[in-house]
């Protein structure tokens, strides 16, 4: 695990960072077509609804018409919902080159409904210091064994450069989809029908033979 102190210079997790060279490899960020976007929760947003639409096609990643911009302090809380399991290989944001842009970030996986009382309490299951970014060039794998298989996604950014509020313009997720919640049912539910030859013993007897 990275060291995850305050300072903002080299090593620790920005250590981790690896440059997206071409823009065609954006099409990895193709998970924002994987979120329940009518049930992303975000707090701390100045303006209600906003959060939500930093979840877009990386194409539009500079089209900064849109934006989430934290209200009474810098942080900022995403509670993100799929539409079923997929499998998270990285992450990229965008912001302005300057103090509003979030400075770190803690994720954690399968925790709903996290608050930020939640968030300050409980250890991530991974954390990771951040670098201005306003193209989305800038790529930070996620731990492989940790996020193969998640179902829903808390993304907490408790500080940044030194701003009152917080600004992002695009939060990208790279990975795969693995398995819708109705295909997940129906495995369990074939796993859990019972099998004829798992009764045989138990049918009675229909054939009787009596002696007058």
């Amino acid at each position: 695990m990275c060291d995850h102190g305050h300072g903002h210079g080299g090593g620790g997790c920005a250590s981790e960072i690896t440059e997206v060279l071409h823009a065609d490899e954006g099409i990895e960020y193709n998970l924002d077509s994987m979120i329940d976007k009518e049930k992303v929760q975000v707090l701390n947003e100045s303006v209600e609804g906003h959060g939500v639409r930093v979840f877009k096609p990386f194409r539009e990643r500079l089209d900064k018409t849109f934006y989430v911009e934290s209200d009474v302090d810098e942080e900022l809380l995403f509670n993100i919902p799929f539409t079923g399991h997929v499998k998270i290989t990285g992450i990229t944001l965008i912001g302005d080159m300057d103090e509003s842009f979030p400075s770190r970030i803690r994720i954690f996986k399968d925790r709903e409904q996290m608050s930020f009382s939640d968030v300050e309490g409980a250890k991530p299951d991974q954390e990771m210091q951040l670098k201005m970014d306003d193209a989305g060039k800038i790529d930070y794998p996620l731990i492989v064994t940790k996020f193969g298989d998640v179902h829903h996604l808390t993304l907490y950014f408790p500080s940044n450069f030194g701003n009152d509020t917080t600004k992002i313009y695009y939060i990208g997720l790279r990975g795969q989809f693995n398995h819708s919640f109705r295909e997940r049912i129906a495995i369990a539910t074939y796993e859990a029908r019972p099998m004829p030859d798992d009764h045989k013993h138990s049918i009675p007897e229909t054939n009787h033979s009596h002696v007058c």
